[in-house]
């Protein structure tokens, strides 16, 4: 079982609404009285769980010196499936395949920014690398606000590989791409399609970009010479949505 301990009013909440269900224990400092702490311990009481009351400094080592607002749970936190997991996944597929890849993104925020988009723009299953990137945090977890719960995430070795072994399956590789003079939308998305991302600041790998079918970037009109990578994979997964929903 994968345990760790969130923290703070708003990420309490989070796993409240979202996995309730997953929240072990809880701790809360004795001392404070404060009406947000107060509903809190009333939401989780109604769970059945009656949270420890403890001192700051226990609260303090259990968030590692952040800001925890009185309150600490432990909670179950989703896991990456295997790249077995994929395969089976792919095989076993009804519809048009739509996957996220990320190619080695290490900011927290922007995976869970990004799960939360693949969930409501109906992607199958998001890729991340295993090294030098992000797994499912408490802090990725509390940006996706429950997507964690519901996107699959498939953790790989070799992204190349992966990639490779998607194509043979008949599914198309698309990178982002900055330097290319390809525009998404003068692209097709309603082909099976694994989006590529690369990482913040760098872009795609040299391999990964190797591996895909089409590059293809988002046009720029001002000074700025990219977008956030969550904000970007935002417009080019609800460029896949529109374009779908206009082929039937």
């Amino acid at each position: 079982m994968n345990l760790s301990k969130i923290y703070g009013i708003h990420s309490v909440q989070s796993a409240l609404d979202y996995s309730p269900k997953k929240i072990n224990k809880a701790w809360i400092d004795g001392q404070r009285q404060d009406k947000r702490l107060a509903q809190l311990v009333e939401d989780l009481l109604d769970l059945g769980i009656e949270p420890e009351k403890t001192d700051r400094k226990k609260l303090d080592r259990f968030a590692e010196g952040n800001n925890h607002q009185g309150i600490v749970v432990e909670v179950e936190m989703p896991g990456e499936l295997s790249e077995s997991n994929l395969k089976d996944a792919v095989l076993t597929l009804s519809g048009t395949p739509l996957f996220l890849v990320l190619d080695n993104v290490q900011d927290p925020h922007n995976f869970g920014a990004c799960l939360r988009t693949a969930d409501a723009t109906g992607v199958h299953g998001v890729i991340i690398t295993k090294d030098n990137a992000t797994g499912i945090t408490p802090t990725v977890c509390k940006v996706a606000s429950g997507a964690a719960e519901t996107v699959p995430v498939y953790q790989v070795t070799n992204l190349s590989r992966t990639l490779r072994w998607l194509k043979e399956q008949g599914i198309w590789v698309m990178g982002a791409a900055g330097e290319t003079t390809q525009s998404a939308y003068q692209t097709d998305f309603t082909v099976p399609l694994a989006l590529v991302v690369g990482a913040e600041g760098k872009g795609l790998r040299r391999l990964t970009k190797e591996q895909c079918d089409i590059l293809v970037k988002l046009p720029m009109l001002g000074r700025v010479e990219s977008l956030n990578l969550s904000v970007a994979t935002g417009v080019l997964l609800y460029e896949t949505v529109r374009q779908r929903s206009l082929a039937g």
